[in-house]
């Protein structure tokens, strides 16, 4: 069974993976339409980021760019596999690699929760 959409959805890291920028206060905004995903995020060292990319059932394969605080630039490539939690929220088990510079890793970035209004 696949995943729900990740259209409208709100992620954030569950922490900074050894030759990462993203930590928990960076926030993610997904998008999803017809196996086409794409996200903007900032916060933490990361001023401005935007992935592209393609979904196949629960495997996401897509290439970031962002620019952090320092006025640095990185680009890479991400393949996540889309776990659904026992909560309903979901978290994508990413694998990565700098294409940039040198570095690779693996890290998780869970659904934050909406709040009321």
């Amino acid at each position: 069974m696949t995943a729900p959409s990740l259209d409208g959805l709100r992620f954030a890291p569950l922490g900074r993976p050894e030759h990462g920028e993203v930590d928990a206060s960076t926030l993610f905004a997904y998008h999803e339409v017809d196996g086409r995903i794409w996200a903007e995020y900032d916060g933490g060292d990361i001023v401005h980021g935007h992935l592209v990319g393609t979904r196949d059932g629960d495997t996401l394969d897509f290439r970031y760019v962002q620019l952090n605080r320092s006025g640095g630039t990185a680009s890479g490539h991400c393949v996540s596999a889309v776990v659904v939690l026992p909560d309903g929220r979901i978290r994508l088990d990413e694998t990565w690699e700098w294409e940039s510079r040198e570095g690779n890793g693996t890290s998780a970035v869970e659904q934050v929760a909406e709040t009321g209004n």
